[in-house]
């Protein structure tokens, strides 16, 4: 029988009594502890197990299943309550693997960077049946930890008495712990602290460390559920911060997509305006669809409509730069042919590939609104209604081919008459892509798409009520949502 040794001193604030308060981001007294100078066997303790630097030793520890019920951190929790599942949320936000740790692992790999002279490191033995293992890796300095630090490291369990190296700061006392911190940034990391170093400790959480331990208080059970609070916290900590950053990324995609739509220049025009945009991309705010209308000094009021092909970032940009340019050379002055064929420049300059193509239409509106000039290139043709009539396509024979798709190609001015009641229906093939029935293989069509139109107009929607209905209607007919972008823009005169 061995000569009795005091018990360790337990504390209140110890890791495994703070992991509640910790989680509710409470402070933490750290210095709180109740002095006990009991005697025991020392034969009635656990056997501690020591590993040879940087080897892996096995130590059976207590599983620390409670750890999940005092702290609600099992291993399918959400994170953010908007996500359905874990899953999920590393789907949006893009979490590899690497930036996790399963709560529910068998083993668990602790690297431990301690200022010994031998080298060694004592992991304290639960009893036989312990549902988890400990495997321990040791580092006698940081250069040697850098070596010893794999995927496979859960938890990094780092000496606040560990000498720095060539460069620190010699009078930050946090500096070995620092230089972890940025070695180390998607691994939970642990401060092993001297007793009578509290308020160091304490620091290192401030700092970054998932948590601290004082040296005297190891044992199986604490250590063991140290590491797995650790590392659910880490995990959590990860998670939170992409999500943020996936929020915040969002807010400033959406101001920046908000700011291009276009925004009509028709002050001092008495025709109506009314538009509808719904991009096919999912919770994209734009689309390869795009559209505008502009008012020139002399009292022409311009409207364009167009569609790049494909679906993606991508051709959004080419879009917002098809119309920005449509913009410009419509206010200095360009019209019908001249226009389209610099456009088509501006197409060929931006484009990704040779297989890039748009198609565009565009109408000028004469000053008295009575008559239009129409080009097509490649675009569908807009539809007309007027009072008293059904609505029906405008001409559509003369029409040129799609811009990028022929270097030399012409693009005629039709004149068309309007009248002196009217409305004028542009819209993108995706509005007439869609099916005529859940399960259908037919498609809408352009005939489909004007008789559509017409039942709308016979429950006397006008303007933006028409144009939503439409698109609705449209969408319904499909058995769910259109698959392609949608842009409709209307103008009218008088009541149509």
């Amino acid at each position: 029988m061995t000569a009795p040794v005091p018990v360790p001193r337990q504390r209140t604030g110890s890791a495994a009594e703070r992991l509640p308060a910790a989680v509710a981001g409470k402070p933490v007294d750290a210095a709180d502890s109740a002095d006990t100078d009991d005697a025991v066997d020392l034969d009635s303790l656990d056997t501690l197990v020591t590993t040879d630097p940087g080897l892996d030793s096995d130590a059976d520890l207590d599983s620390g299943a409670d750890i999940d019920s005092d702290l609600d951190l099992d291993s399918g929790a959400n994170i953010d309550s908007d996500s359905d599942s874990d899953s999920d949320l590393d789907s949006d936000l893009g979490l590899d693997s690497g930036s996790r740790s399963d709560i529910t692992l068998g083993d668990l790999t602790l690297l431990v960077i301690e200022d010994d002279p031998t080298g060694t490191f004592t992991a304290p033995e639960q009893p036989e049946g312990a549902a988890t293992r400990l495997r321990v890796r040791t580092a006698r300095n940081l250069t040697e930890a850098e070596r010893l630090l794999t995927d496979d490291i859960h938890c990094i369990l780092v000496d606040l008495a560990l000498p720095g190296i060539p460069g620190m700061d010699e009078g930050d006392g946090l500096a070995p712990l620092k230089h972890v911190l940025r070695l180390a940034p998607r691994h939970a990391v642990l401060a092993l602290a001297a007793e009578g170093d509290a308020e160091r400790a304490a620091a290192a959480v401030r700092e970054g460390a998932q948590d601290y331990l004082f040296r005297d208080e190891l044992d199986g059970r604490l250590l063991s559920r140290a590491i797995r609070y650790a590392v659910e916290r880490k995990r959590a900590d990860v998670a939170q911060r992409q999500l943020t950053e996936s929020r915040l990324r969002a807010q400033e995609n959406a101001r920046l997509e908000r700011g291009l739509l276009p925004t009509p220049l028709l002050q001092g025009s008495d025709l109506r305006f009314a538009a509808h945009y719904r991009p096919g991309r999912s919770r994209a705010l734009l689309g390869g669809d795009f559209y505008d209308t502009v008012r020139t000094p002399d009292g022409t009021v311009h409207a364009m409509i167009g569609d790049v092909c494909g679906h993606g970032p991508d051709e959004a940009a080419l879009g917002v730069e098809l119309r920005i340019a449509w913009r410009a050379l419509t206010l200095a002055g360009l019209c019908g042919d001249r226009l389209l064929s610099t456009l088509q420049q501006v197409l060929e300059y931006e484009r990704e590939s040779e297989e890039i193509f748009a198609t565009v239409c565009t109408v000028d509106i004469a000053p008295d609104g009575r008559r239009a000039g129409l080009c097509l290139a490649g675009h569908p043709s807009p539809l007309i209604t007027r009072k008293g009539l059904a609505g029906e396509l405008l001409p559509y024979e003369e029409g040129g081919p799609a811009l990028g798709v022929l270097p030399r190609a012409r693009w005629p001015r039709r004149q068309v008459e309007l009248g002196g009641s009217w409305s004028l229906m542009m819209y993108t093939d995706g509005l007439m892509e869609g099916r005529i029935g859940p399960g259908s293989k037919q498609r809408l069509g352009q005939e489909g798409m004007v008789d559509m139109v017409n039942d709308q107009l016979a429950l006397g929607l006008r303007d933006d009520d028409l144009l939503e209905a439409a698109v609705a209607r449209a969408r319904e007919m499909n058995g769910g949502e259109l698959t392609d972008d949608v842009a409709v823009l209307l103008l009218g005169r008088g009541k149509s």
